[in-house]
């Protein structure tokens, strides 16, 4: 992708941009109603970190299928990316 220098940073800052939309999203959201049943109040911030990175992943190399220019837009993608995942796993779970 255009734009993005070393692929190496671009991987850790993809990582960093996943775990820190799943803990916002995670603190957000709250607990669904199944994982207060089952797990009480405790949160999985582990699973939704892990879930944002996913997310961020697909985002980010969406924007490089499409053909989005730049590292910023590659970065919002992958933000976008990871909030669109997390909604849907939210949505499923």
């Amino acid at each position: 992708m255009r734009g993005i220098a070393n692929p190496a940073v671009a991987f850790l800052i993809v990582v960093v941009i996943g775990v820190v939309a799943g803990i916002i999203y995670d603190r957000i959201a709250g607990p669904g109603w199944l994982t207060r049943q089952v797990a009480g109040s405790t949160r999985g911030i582990v699973t939704s970190a892990l879930i944002g990175i996913a997310g961020a992943f697909i985002g980010f190399h969406l924007a490089a299928l499409v053909g989005l220019v730049g590292a910023i837009a590659a970065y919002v993608a992958a933000a976008v990316g990871a909030a669109v995942v997390l909604w849907a796993w939210r949505t499923v779970k």
